[in-house]
């Protein structure tokens, strides 16, 4: 079986599109995703939209504990948007009660047997949700993330891909699907193959202009939502 591992998608509903098609294209079964469903961008109904026509394994991720906080009050929803954007504040307008339900009770991790493959899903590192893994990590950091509990050990969060293979356990970071770090335009994702028990990292592209668009009617003074999507790679400049 193909699983596709999808991370920090953020109400880009563009990106996921693209990504759902290639990953049927792929062959995949089965997602599974990481969290921050929603935060910076508009459309986290639409993504759960595009997400109920899936098989969905899901965990919950810090954008997503911060749409709780600020629907139940504790957490200031105009201290959010100026860091963040509005996709918090269009989530809560535009989210059903069962939408906004089904992502209040996700888990904050989970342990996860397919085909005899055992997956650890978490959104930051396995023991601090909230800590950022870099490609670049310390190697003590990369050996604590290892456990021979588990073949692959999944986390999201910092938006930047890896695989990093530990003595027990492949460490693995699909990078977002809705905000990457690497290059503007492009979505990034993972596939493991339960069969041969491989993993590979996927980029791919997607068309940024409506959502430049929105950015500029929605939060014109929040520049790094636009810029961010704009970036080049060092790779292909």
């Amino acid at each position: 079986m193909k699983l596709a591992v999808l991370s920090d998608i953020h109400g880009n509903s563009y990106a996921l599109k693209e990504v759902l098609r290639a990953a049927e294209i792929e062959g995949v079964e089965e997602l599974i995703i990481l969290g921050d469903f929603t935060g910076y961008y508009y459309h986290t109904h639409q993504v759960l939209d595009l997400l109920s026509d899936w098989r969905c394994t899901s965990i919950k991720g810090n954008h997503d504990e911060m749409l709780e906080g600020i629907f139940k009050g504790s957490v200031g929803a105009d201290t959010i948007r100026l860091k963040y954007g509005s996709g918090h504040k269009f989530a809560l307008q535009d989210l059903s009660p069962a939408q906004l339900n089904f992502l209040f009770e996700l888990p904050d991790k989970l342990s996860y047997t397919v085909d005899g493959i055992r997956l650890s899903l978490n959104h930051g590192s396995p023991w601090d949700k909230g800590l950022y893994i870099y490609p670049n990590a310390d190697s003590e950091v990369m050996k604590k993330c290892d456990d021979p509990e588990y073949d692959f050990v999944l986390i999201g969060h910092s938006h930047y891909p890896f695989i990093h293979k530990n003595q027990y356990s492949t460490l693995v970071n699909p990078g977002s699907v809705g905000q990457s770090r690497l290059e503007g335009g492009y979505a990034n994702w993972a596939v493991i193959d339960t069969k041969i028990k491989s993993v590979e990292l996927k980029e791919t592209k997607y068309n940024i202009s409506e959502l430049i668009s929105e950015i500029a009617i929605n939060d014109p003074d929040i520049p790094y939502l636009r810029e961010i999507l704009l970036r080049r790679s060092e790779k292909k400049v």
